[in-house]
């Protein structure tokens, strides 16, 4: 069994780049300075290029799905994504994948993704646009006005018709203003403006009412209720709580930070209200001092804490 390569997927994103510049045609004498350069700027960068170079051999005798969509695939988008899991899972599991009857990294190999902690504009057909929420990832088909949800949050504008999957049901849409977040185990969705007609797996279809918000499964939809306060408020970059519980607020926060950011239960149901800008989790940290009693206690970048005040 191949192990996980040791460089990060930013380098093999990078390897993958150079890889499919150099397919392309020759490189310019400028750009094979700056390959080289990138090559000997660190060992990682070395490694990863290196074992691309076997990947991409192991390819040509491979018959899988992820295979051909690495060899095949268009000159951006589909084929970097193949490429670059296959770098990183190794080009012998290209194999194993090829043997498995479901994808177990869709979002990998998203149409549109976006990272931790950024945020993503998509133009769609006649003016419509999709925005993705931090670490989020989707499948768009302009031709079928279809929206596969893979990962995390979108907010769909659209005067055109467009069904929206999810992992739980589908959304019919018409002229609407919808947001939509996908849980482990539910569908969220919250309706500001037009039709959508909603199909849980195994139910009769049913009419979203405009400003509220409901969730469902694949056996239940809860109750519809009214928009709250933070609703769609991240296309804007913001985090709007409304006497949110704190530990609801870090929770909300932690989605657009890497790492790990924890909650003392002593502190975790003091309520908090305001209108915070999500690109600068840190200062809003500092915030929280201020205005509670709490200490926020930075072990590492990676590892904060919220904890009572001493």
């Amino acid at each position: 069994m191949n192990r996980v390569a040791d460089f990060s997927a930013q380098v093999a994103e990078q390897a993958v780049h150079w890889l499919m510049e150099m397919q392309q045609g020759k490189l310019s004498p400028r750009r094979q300075l700056a390959w080289q350069q990138w090559l000997e700027a660190h060992s990682e960068h070395r490694r990863a290029w290196e074992h691309i170079q076997r990947v991409n051999q192991r390819l040509r005798g491979v018959a899988s799905p992820l295979a051909h969509a690495a060899l095949n695939g268009p000159k951006s988008g589909s084929r970097r994504q193949a490429l670059k899991l296959l770098l990183i899972l190794g080009g012998g599991s290209a194999v194993t994948w090829g043997m498995r009857e479901h994808n177990p990294l869709p979002s990998l190999l998203a149409d549109y993704r976006s990272p931790v902690g950024q945020r993503r504009k998509i133009a769609l057909c006649a003016g419509d646009q999709l925005q993705l929420n931090t670490s989020s990832a989707a499948d768009v088909d302009g031709a079928q006005r279809l929206i596969r949800l893979l990962e995390g949050e979108i907010l769909l504008t659209a005067s055109q018709s467009f069904e929206v999957r999810t992992a739980q049901g589908i959304l019919k849409t018409r002229d609407a203003r919808l947001n939509v977040r996908q849980f482990v185990d539910r569908t969220q969705v919250a309706l500001f403006e037009g039709r959508v007609e909603l199909t849980a797996n195994g139910r009769a279809p049913m009419l979203l009412p405009v400003a509220r918000q409901l969730s469902f499964t694949s056996a239940a939809v809860s109750d519809a209720r009214p928009l709250d306060a933070n609703s769609g408020a991240w296309a804007d970059g913001m985090l709007v709580a409304a006497h949110m519980r704190l530990g609801d607020f870090l929770d909300e926060l932690g989605r657009y930070r890497r790492g790990q950011l924890g909650c003392d239960n002593k502190v975790a149901d003091l309520l908090i209200s305001g209108t915070y800008p999500l690109d600068d989790s840190e200062r809003i940290l500092d915030l929280l001092e201020i205005s509670l009693p709490v200490k926020v206690k930075r072990f590492t970048r990676y590892w904060v804490s919220v904890e009572a005040k001493a």
